[in-house]
């Protein structure tokens, strides 16, 4: 995925959810956006490196948007939690990574019942393939990344769609898409959140495929390259 031109710059604080005070290398301290809605554990840390975009829609409220950090420890990460489906639909579009490919027919943001999945796929001769698209950020100091990183009632709301899912002979998958150049392992985060540990877990035993997709981050792409099978 090639990004936009992006500025560079220092977190001042992000706070609202969905605002950053940025300091540009010019000089200028700027509010951006932060398409992010999770509690940013672990990548909202002030004084690292960050990097933004600039859109001239009149439409918005803000014009700048907060895309990437670099974190003490020399990692990338994008905090765009809106590019993570983007990723995985050019993985399984290049047949490159993920076990599928263009033979799939693919349907974004599907209803099933009260939840909202990011992918259908359907194959002729094949039972549909139901996806969805979690990011990982959020690296402990054992290496591992983690998910959620706070308490996640729809992540688990999710989980239990895909379960329903495969009990009747559908193809459920979790994918874990990982935007964070320092992560090479992702499990639930079971110290903030039991019960999403707990659904994971009870899933991972009904069938539902846990995947894993990681990521190399400069300011100019992300490319999504390291496919793990987790269960």
């Amino acid at each position: 995925m090639k990004l936009p031109p992006l500025w560079s710059g220092v977190l001042l604080a992000r706070y609202k959810r969905f605002l950053a005070d940025i300091r540009l290398d010019d000089g200028r301290i700027i509010t951006a956006h932060c398409p992010n809605t999770g509690s940013m554990r672990a990548v909202n840390v002030p004084g690292c490196r960050v990097w933004v975009s600039w859109h001239d829609n009149p439409k918005r409220r803000l014009a700048w948007t907060w895309e990437l950090i670099e974190l003490p420890d020399g990692a990338l990460a994008s905090i765009h939690t809106g590019r993570a489906n983007a990723l995985v639909q050019e993985s399984i579009e290049s047949g490159s990574i993920l076990p599928f490919d263009t033979a799939w027919s693919l349907q974004r943001e599907v209803r099933v019942g009260e939840s909202r999945l990011d992918f259908r796929l359907i194959r002729e001769g094949q039972p549909p393939a139901w996806l969805e698209v979690k990011q990982v950020t959020l690296k402990e100091d054992d290496g591992s990344g983690y998910f959620p990183d706070s308490v996640s009632t729809r992540g688990r709301r999710h989980l239990e769609t895909l379960m329903a899912l495969r009990s009747r002979g559908d193809r459920a998958v979790l994918i874990f898409l990982v935007a964070h150049t320092g992560i090479d392992r992702v499990q639930p985060a079971a110290y903030l959140d039991p019960a999403y540990a707990r659904t994971f877990h009870a899933a991972c035993e009904a069938g539902v495929e846990v995947m894993m997709l990681g990521c190399d981050i400069t300011p100019e792409h992300i490319t999504a390259c390291r496919y793990r099978r987790l269960y």
